[in-house]
């Protein structure tokens, strides 16, 4: 089995976008079909709207996914809030080439909204704000032999980047005060985290079902391992201070790349793993290898500032292989 996830950067086939998908196609498809994936976790897919009306489709991506192996697999959505089919940007998709058993979204299913007041807002009638997830999680169960499962968590974490506070920005990029970012990057932290713990609350209540389970969380976390996201997620034991609760420890497989292979994207220089495939401790029985495709990663700022239509994505596309016919009942 081949596991893979890629952000593919807001795809989307509207006539407003900064660049054309047609134009995107020729790069993003390769990169697709090299990672040869039985399962595909897609980050960034958004939704367009059918002429008929009705739910939103995900027309870019079908043309995307046109001629490849990718074209007839089965795949779950992850819907808007209204669950009224996918929302118009930065949907989920699980792509997958076994029949899907059942997928929910869950967004502040476990953990509920934060109801907060602002402390730089203005005017003072906007204090108040509630902390929602603009993102859900997509859980999917896969049956990928008989009677075998495979649960996969696809997700996309909030940005470091400061949320909106009322009346404290000047445009789109620049804050009228320090206070008012300050303020806006907790609030986006809190998010993340948030997203995280919801995400581990979920895992918790998988393996109160069966601990045995095989349990895959991937996606863009918008951290690195050392990160509060990533150490809510694995609950190591180092952290708990409880070797009994080790069993239900996430394993991060990219730890297992070479140091200057351990990146998916590049920021003003510098070089993070913010996309990652964690594991329960029963898949890592099965694992063979990670490869993170980083080739052609570019630095997302001098991207920004330097080039006028950039076709590609800012992250690398991840992928782990697991050979199941090593069990000691081997899965068809």
């Amino acid at each position: 089995m081949r596991l893979a996830s890629f952000n593919l950067d807001s795809l989307d086939i509207r006539p407003k976008v900064a660049v054309s998908l047609n134009d995107r196609i020729p790069i993003l498809r390769p990169q697709l079909e090299r990672l040869r994936a039985d399962v595909l976790c897609l980050q960034e897919i958004n939704g367009q709207h059918l002429p008929s009306g009705g739910p939103r489709a995900l027309l870019a991506l079908d043309k995307l996914l046109e001629g490849t192996r990718y074209q007839g697999y089965t795949r779950a959505v992850s819907t808007a809030q209204n669950d009224a089919g996918p929302a118009d940007v930065h949907n989920l998709v699980t792509l997958t080439r076994w029949p899907i058993l059942k997928s929910q979204s869950i967004r502040n299913a476990i953990v509920p909204p934060l109801s907060y007041r602002s402390l730089t807002s203005l005017p003072t009638a906007a204090l108040q704000m509630e902390l929602a997830f603009e993102r859900p999680i997509l859980v999917t169960d896969i049956e990928f032999a008989a009677g075998q499962i495979l649960t996969v968590i696809n997700v996309h974490f909030r940005a470091p980047i400061a949320a909106p506070i009322s009346g404290q920005k000047e445009s789109a990029l620049v804050w009228k005060s320090v206070a008012g970012w300050a303020e806006g990057y907790a609030v986006a932290a809190w998010k993340r985290t948030a997203q995280a713990l919801e995400t581990r609350l979920l895992i918790e209540k998988l393996m109160d079902e069966d601990g045995d389970r095989f349990i895959v969380t991937a996606g863009d976390f918008n951290a690195e391992d050392h990160e509060t996201p990533l150490k809510i997620l694995i609950g190591a034991e180092e952290d708990t201070g409880n070797g009994v609760l080790a069993k239900r420890a996430l394993v991060v497989l990219d730890r297992s790349l070479a140091v200057d292979r351990r990146f998916s994207v590049v920021h003003h220089g510098r070089a993070q793993m913010l996309d990652h495939i964690l594991v329960s401790r029963p898949m890592l029985a099965y694992f063979r290898e990670i490869e993170a495709h980083n080739e052609t990663v570019p630095d997302e700022l001098l991207t920004f500032g330097r080039v006028r239509q950039e076709p590609g994505s800012p992250h690398a596309p991840i992928v782990a292989e697991f050979d199941f016919s090593t069990a000691r009942t081997p899965l068809p």
